[in-house]
């Protein structure tokens, strides 16, 4: 456990974010390694597929992490106000939360999946193969949702290095299942998808057994499930909704502007699906910072410590905006090499498409370097508007940017689509910092 509340706020967040950055590299490596072996061993009609269903499986996947980081908010300030009985409290409202929404999700997601598919456009030759493999991530996705409360819960009191281990063993069972699966025993895409499913099985019994070996704070009885409070149920819920949703809308925007990419053809599918895969491997350190400004607010808040939230913010900021320099000149050195390692194709179509997304996006990565920050850090200190508020202007400005500047441009419409959104869903963020009197005395 680490307690955020006291000490040098800048070794302290090196500390709690290198593990968090460590366990978001390791997830990538897995997401690389998972295209290219799909790619390598099926070839690019079927890492086409997995492509065109990317955007729903991150749909799904970033709200349930929203959700329960959301969850893990209120765990923060419990634990950092020293209530322990609260902190139990919360865990337990949070695995029943957990289990009702996944439920609801594995239902909904069964039951319209044709109709999803539909909705993005994916190509006929596609269907089968993007179907049979969107399917079983969404029946897996009561395992996604009570591996992802686990790790929130670790988190929020302060302990970041067993979250790591513990996706390290996940990625390593990951990796080799896709091997497994899809190499040797040609099963196909829903293979690599079945591979995903069992790893975080695994790995979240191997966690349930170590939390409650080592952490006596987190041993759940049968009283911790009665008397709940109903107010801590209202707060648990609409901070785990508004991550949620905040992510949700954000990955809506780009599941509509993928309907629009997945009209453009096969090589374009596969360029953006490398584009994306890079991106997220620039953006990694937007998310660390994100995850780490949530827990330390929520926990400072919970303290009363302002001052420190203000400190920390500006540091996270900094430090992302260094990374976002690196993540530039990466771009404009091995862009084509890193495509190329991504889906292990030479096509000049697929290259030259994906760099130049990868070259212009990242120029304009300091805005969504501190987008990311001050989103989570309002989340923490309880605001849960502003931040939907923003994901919502992503939403609609990805939806009109389908509409019109794809058919329009084709895939250079999708290339400047991306910092146009940026520049202004930052707006609203700003404008609440400035004009609000409250924030302006909490930041």
């Amino acid at each position: 456990m680490k307690d955020l509340t006291k000490g040098k706020i800048s070794s302290l967040l090196f500390s709690f974010t290198l593990p968090i950055f460590l366990g978001n590299l390791l997830q990538l490596t897995y997401s690389l390694a998972d295209t290219r072996i799909v790619g390598s061993f099926l070839g690019e009609k079927a890492l086409a597929a997995v492509g065109a269903t990317t955007t729903i499986s991150n749909l799904i996947v970033g709200f349930l992490l929203g959700l329960t980081n959301g969850f893990a908010i209120t765990t923060a300030q419990k634990f950092g106000a020293g209530d322990t009985k609260r902190v139990r409290k919360s865990f337990a409202i949070a695995i029943i939360l957990g289990a009702v929404i996944s439920i609801v999700l594995i239902l909904v997601g069964t039951i319209f999946i044709n109709p999803i598919l539909r909705f993005l456009n994916v190509p006929s030759a596609l269907f089968i193969t993007a179907k049979q493999y969107i399917l079983i991530i969404i029946v897996g996705l009561w395992v996604t949702m009570f591996y992802d409360i686990l790790m929130g819960i670790m988190r929020a009191i302060g302990d970041t290095i067993t979250p790591l281990l513990i996706l390290a063993i996940s990625v390593g069972l990951n990796i080799g299942g896709d091997i497994l699966f899809v190499a040797i025993w040609k099963t196909g895409t829903w293979g690599a998808a079945a591979a995903t499913v069992l790893a975080q099985f695994i790995a979240l019994i191997i966690c349930s057994f170590y939390m409650v070996h080592k952490y006596e704070l987190l041993r759940l009885n049968k009283n911790d499930f009665k008397g709940l409070e109903s107010g801590m149920i209202k707060g648990m819920l609409g901070s785990g909704m508004s991550m949620g949703f905040m992510s949700s809308l954000v990955n809506i925007g780009s599941l509509t502007l993928q309907t629009a990419i997945n009209k453009l053809g096969q090589e374009i599918i596969v360029a953006h699906t490398a584009a994306r895969k890079i991106t997220e491997m620039y953006m990694i350190m937007f998310s660390v910072f994100g995850q780490t400004m949530a827990t330390f607010c929520g926990q400072n808040m919970g303290a009363g410590k302002i001052d420190r939230i203000k400190k920390g913010m500006k540091l996270a900021i900094i430090y992302t905006c260094v990374w976002s320099t690196l993540a530039m000149i990466a771009s404009y050195t091995i862009g084509s090499q890193l495509v190329y390692m991504v889906t292990g194709s030479r096509k000049e179509a697929v290259i030259v498409n994906a760099t130049n997304y990868l070259k212009f996006d990242t120029i304009f990565y300091y805005v969504p370097a501190v987008i990311s920050v001050v989103r989570n850090v309002m989340q923490g200190i309880g605001d849960r508007i502003t931040p939907l508020i923003s994901s919502g202007f992503e939403m609609v400005g990805k939806v009109v940017i389908a509409a019109t500047l794809v058919p329009w441009l084709d895939y250079t419409g999708v290339i400047i689509a991306e910092p146009i959104v940026w520049f202004i869903m930052v707006i609203p963020l700003i404008v609440q910092i400035i004009r609000t009197p409250r924030l302006k005395e909490k930041l």
